[in-house]
């Protein structure tokens, strides 16, 4: 495949023709923000927002995900435009984010500190008053519990639990504030068919799907 070069943050890079930008940044140990893309996954999800960057001769900033690399490009995913509509995004994901990192399993290994610190913005947000949902939490699964109030809708769990699963249990359900990731008629996660591969659980970003004490998932 024809390699094309660009330049990021005014650093010179090559990637494979037609790669999205994230993956050419990423590979090429330059972080952007994200929660939502999958890089098995053929079109991406383009659901977070978060990956913004702009891009020289371009009026507006675009999502790094769904914009393909090309010769001579020159990209700064630092930019004014960019990090603000990052922040705003971010922000807005917070709010409805149930933020107890000292308890969470997930803390030090969490997308959602990562991202904070890349953006240079608080995890709990000044501006927006916490909306947070009070979901039961999910311990049903001898293997893992599920924390919806931890959960920030990114699809990575639903698209890996299809994937291994050959149509798999979990999906979305409802809209707007309500919307969230659960089985077949907002069942608990045990009574379903899992499989305990243990996809889902690897695949989130956040604390929303954690291992319990010493469960191993079938290899």
């Amino acid at each position: 495949m024809k390699n094309v070069t660009l330049t990021i943050n005014g650093k010179k890079i090559t990637a494979p023709a037609g790669q999205k930008l994230l993956w050419a940044a990423l590979d090429n140990g330059i972080y952007i923000p994200n929660l939502c893309a999958m890089r098995d996954k053929e079109e991406p999800e383009a659901a977070c927002r978060l990956c913004w960057v702009e891009i020289e001769g371009r009026k507006n900033p675009v999502t790094a995900c769904t914009e393909p690399v090309a010769e001579g490009m020159t990209v700064n995913t630092r930019g004014e435009k960019a990090v603000e509509l990052a922040r705003a995004g971010f922000e807005l994901l917070m709010a409805s984010h149930a933020l107890d990192c000292a308890q969470c399993n997930a803390n030090g290994n969490c997308e959602l500190q990562k991202i904070a610190k890349a953006l240079g913005c608080p995890l709990k947000p000044k501006r927006l008053r916490p909306l947070t949902r009070g979901l039961p939490v999910d311990e049903s699964n001898p293997l893992f519990t599920y924390n919806p109030n931890k959960c920030v809708l990114c699809g990575r769990c639903v698209w890996v639990c299809r994937k291994h699963d050959n149509g798999g249990i979990l999906g979305f359900a409802h809209r707007g504030f309500e919307r969230r990731v659960t089985t077949f008629g907002d069942e608990p996660v045990g009574k379903n068919r899992c499989m305990d591969c243990g996809a889902c659980v690897r695949a989130c970003p956040t604390g929303a799907l954690v291992l319990k004490d010493g469960s191993k998932f079938r290899s």
